[in-house]
């Protein structure tokens, strides 16, 4: 099995160190606790028997596994940064070069990251650049970013090959779902983005991408900018999504974070549901959110959990995927005034 023989599968593994698969693959995708091995067909993973101290801890609720997590955390802050002022130099030196770049993706993985961003994009005729996605090509990456300033959503996809220089452009939502909706009917497709402008070809046929002229919000400052999260919770996406919509057609809901349990009601504590999760911190916490923007970025979510890390009441929240770590959304929390 190509050097896996000594390594357990992730069910194997998870029996042995009492977590749910489902645990260890979210685990993976903060990147706290990778496989020891990944099967380049399959995308099975793989870990070993020298992986169950560190398993062990992340699921335990005491100082050293948050002593463990701060110190991932801060490591991870300080190479984002560090990244974000290398790429940005790399940017601005290639930007004014004109070569051709190309880019290969599969047809699926597009059509669903233009489907799941667009649901952040915003509607503002003063500011038209904000019913834009924005896709980056760069660091082996594609990227997918649409906000409306409430709301944030960033998708990174893994390019099946690439070359060229680094490169950056607008299209309209609309126009970006519907060519997905055409790439995903392909295996594959590439993109190809030169001084001529951009397009997508598959294996019988080619669409001109319609780029738009507009300035994009500098989401990398803002994502540097986030404060340092003081709570995270991990809940059931489908049963949170669920309380929200219970809670009727209303400007604003209180998440009310206490012991295991997030309890989202009205303001004022009515149409209350609560919901097991799981805190790694026992602040008590009350954050109030427009239902008409949570709802969609916890629909635009893969996977049974999701997780939200909260910072301040009155700064963006963090949502992830517990399945897709790829797919990030922030969603900026809403005041509640005396009514808590």
């Amino acid at each position: 099995m190509d050097g896996t023989t000594e390594l357990l599968s992730i069910s194997a593994f998870a029996r042995r160190v009492g977590l749910a698969p489902s645990a260890l693959r979210f685990y993976d995708d903060c990147h706290v606790l990778p496989p020891a091995h990944v099967d380049g067909v399959t995308g099975y993973r793989y870990y070993s028997p020298g992986q169950e101290p560190r398993a062990r801890l992340v699921r335990s609720s005491g100082e050293e596994a948050r002593a463990v997590l701060e110190r991932h955390r801060s490591r991870v802050r300080n190479q984002t940064r560090a990244a974000d002022a290398t790429i940005a130099a790399v940017l601005r030196s290639l930007s004014e070069a004109g070569s051709p770049a190309w880019v290969r993706v599969g047809g699926v993985e597009l059509a669903s990251a233009a489907r799941q961003v667009a649901l952040a994009v915003g509607h503002d005729e003063q500011h038209p650049e904000l019913g834009c996605v924005l896709v980056e090509i760069d660091d082996a990456e594609i990227r997918l970013v649409a906000t409306d300033r409430y709301r944030f959503s960033m998708r990174i996809l893994q390019p099946a090959a690439m070359d060229g220089p680094s490169c950056r452009f607008l299209m309209d939502a609309a126009a970006l779902i519907e060519i997905g909706a055409w790439a995903a009917r392909s295996a594959e497709v590439t993109i190809e983005i030169g001084p001529d402008g951009a397009r997508a070809r598959n294996a019988s046929a080619s669409r001109i991408l319609p780029v738009v002229d507009g300035q994009f919000p500098a989401y990398r400052d803002m994502l540097c900018a986030l404060a340092r999260p003081q709570c995270r919770v991990i809940v059931d996406r489908s049963a949170l999504l669920a309380a929200v919509y219970s809670c009727g057609d209303t400007p604003g809901i209180a998440l009310r974070l206490v012991e295991d349990e997030v309890v989202v009601s009205l303001p004022d504590h009515s149409r209350a549901t609560a919901l097991s999760a799981v805190r790694q911190e026992d602040l008590p916490l009350t954050i109030g959110f427009d239902p008409a923007v949570l709802a969609p970025a916890l629909e635009a979510g893969v996977g049974p959990d999701v997780l939200l890390e909260i910072s301040t009441v009155t700064q963006p929240v963090v949502v992830r995927s517990a399945d897709q770590g790829s797919f990030t959304t922030l969603v900026m929390p809403i005041s509640l005034g005396t009514r808590i």
